[in-house]
């Protein structure tokens, strides 16, 4: 029996194809990636924007925020969702750590599957009330 790759296989894969894609700015990239709460995450663009997923297969989710380019190398953070802004980020740096103050309690690796597929799983992992 063969295994499927695992989360962490997808999520790298998925890091090596935004990198590639060339639609965001590379100090932006390799700063997330640095950031081991984030690399956990899977990626995606948009935009030229630079997107963080807690599952590995679209639609993705929509409960981190996210980081925009802005005019004279700057930043802004938005989201989660497109109509809740964060703010502006001067440095790459502030931005990761306007995003990194605003992650999911217990926002671990990227569950491999569908945001439906995650849901699942997290209510399957909730105790259960009185026991």
């Amino acid at each position: 029996m063969t295994l499927g790759p695992s989360s962490g296989d997808v999520v790298e894969a998925g890091w090596q194809k935004v990198r590639a894609d060339g639609r965001v700015r590379p100090e932006l990239l390799e700063a997330a990636y640095a950031e081991p709460r984030l690399r956990q995450l899977f990626p995606w663009t948009g935009m030229g924007e630079l997107h963080f997923s807690r599952c590995t297969e679209q639609r993705w989710t929509w409960d981190i925020p996210y980081i925009q380019p802005a005019a004279g190398g700057s930043y802004w953070v938005s989201g989660p969702l497109r109509s809740q802004a964060v703010g502006p980020a001067e440095t790459v740096s502030q931005a990761i750590a306007m995003v990194l103050e605003r992650l999911p309690v217990g926002c671990g690796p990227a569950f491999l599957g569908t945001p439906e597929e995650l849901a699942v799983h997290e209510a399957m992992q909730e105790p259960l009330d009185g026991y």
